[in-house]
């Protein structure tokens, strides 16, 4: 049974998996797949995260999937790989709630799974750009809520 709650520092290894395991297909035809690099080495965004308002999705006890909503901005929403096409990405529902009426968030140009779910929730690709990520470069695109 999947269930949705406040992140708790305890989920702090569980998402670090979930995001490890579906972070190279994110990057799969966006970005070189050297630009990975493992949550828990990723310390560029300290002070986003603690400010941020994390949700995890848990099927049973695992970690199925998390979000992060910084004001406006859906700044994460990963799923475990296993959990795909299983309803849980429409956590992001609840991430909206928390960042309407101007939600938006951006993602990399080649995840299709992604873009399609943002998209079947009402967000529309607003801008297409260039950016990097862990020192390569990426093509990104930002997705607005009715914009």
């Amino acid at each position: 049974m999947i269930s949705i709650r406040e992140y708790e520092d305890s989920d702090w290894e569980p998402i670090c998996q979930v995001h490890d395991r579906i972070r190279p297909d994110e990057l799969r035809g966006s970005c070189d797949p050297r630009a990975f690099v493992p949550l828990a080495e990723d310390t560029g965004d300290e002070e986003d995260s603690r400010r941020s308002h994390k949700l995890i999705a848990r099927d049973g006890e695992r970690v199925a999937g998390f979000a992060r909503v910084d004001g406006a901005y859906v700044s994460w929403l990963y799923l475990d790989p296993d959990h795909h096409g299983r309803g849980i990405g429409r956590l992001l529902r609840l991430g909206m709630d928390l960042a309407v009426p101007d939600a938006f968030t951006v993602s990399l140009v080649g995840n299709a799974r992604a873009l399609g779910l943002y998209e079947s929730e009402g967000f529309a690709v607003t801008e297409t750009f260039e950016d990097e990520n862990a020192g390569y470069s990426c093509t990104c695109v930002r997705l607005e809520l009715n914009p």
